[in-house]
């Protein structure tokens, strides 16, 4: 079976996307879209991401398959590529447009503005330890700023959830982290039973971040949209970061807000359209 699809990127962070509105399960299996995001033998991406028909009111679905066929529960670069396709292929690419996208982390907002530039409302940030999840507090507790043991040294720790999980260290220098390494030690660790994406902090300024993240399925990526959501929200709990900030990728630059007024947490970044073809 021949499969158009559309290869979009948020600084980096890129994604095969497929026009799944004729189906209400994705026509692509995990084990094939490994296959397809192989930068070798394959398209070559980070994710596969499905835009089905909607549910509960809601305009459309959002599923993904992570390079290593895992499914996660939200991608926020991804969110952000899957908006500019949907509006692509409705003929509304040059409009501000709002839709309400069901994904298995909740109800997602993302609004296309002029430039590229695409706002999300990724809601509410979760914070117990229940929620992310993680064993290292009382599930009813929040994990901020707590010792974790990994690859033979002590890291300071503030945990989050924007409907996927996050542990999150703030560090002196990003750039001298053997990511390679500690990344995987981070996701497979005992304490996440879900695993965890793992974001690296170092603050130049309380409005200014800079950011390197091992994803959960997908290892090293130039950009991590919930990541950067919840790392602000963890700067914010640690007394690190103003609750408006950047967050500079290797990717690029993200705007992080998180609302003092509904404590709804905004990102706002560019999707770009790479490339079309059919598989």
């Amino acid at each position: 079976m021949a499969i158009e699809f559309t290869k979009y990127h948020g600084l980096g962070n890129d994604f095969i996307l497929i026009d799944n509105r004729a189906s209400s399960d994705p026509i692509v299996t995990p084990e094939q879209a490994v296959k397809l995001c192989d930068r070798h033998f394959g398209i070559g991406a980070d994710g596969v991401i499905f835009a089905l028909p909607g549910q509960d009111g809601t305009d459309y679905t959002m599923r993904i398959f992570n390079s290593d066929g895992s499914e996660p529960e939200m991608c926020g670069n991804g969110i952000r590529c899957l908006a500019r396709f949907i509006a692509e292929f409705e003929g509304k690419s040059d409009q501000t447009v709002e839709y309400r996208i069901h994904t298995l982390a909740g109800v997602m907002k993302p609004q296309l503005r002029p430039g590229g530039q695409v706002t999300v409302d990724m809601g509410l940030p979760r914070l117990l330890a229940g929620e992310i999840p993680t064993t290292l507090a009382p599930s009813d507790q929040k994990v901020i700023n707590l010792p974790l043991e990994v690859g033979g040294k002590s890291w300071q720790v503030t945990c989050v959830s924007m409907g996927n999980p996050h542990c999150i260290t703030f560090v002196d220098d990003v750039a001298a982290i053997p990511l390679e390494n500690i990344g995987p030690q981070f996701e497979h660790h005992s304490v996440f039973p879900q695993r965890t994406n793992t974001e690296f902090i170092q603050v130049v300024r309380k409005d200014y971040l800079k950011m390197r993240v091992w994803e959960r399925g997908a290892g090293i990526t130039l950009a991590c949209g919930t990541g950067a959501c919840a790392s602000l929200v963890a700067g914010v709990l640690t007394g690190m970061c103003d609750r408006f900030a950047t967050i500079e990728l290797p990717g690029g630059p993200l705007e992080i807000e998180w609302s003092e007024l509904d404590q709804r947490v905004y990102m706002t970044g560019p999707a770009e359209k790479a490339f079309t073809g059919t598989v």
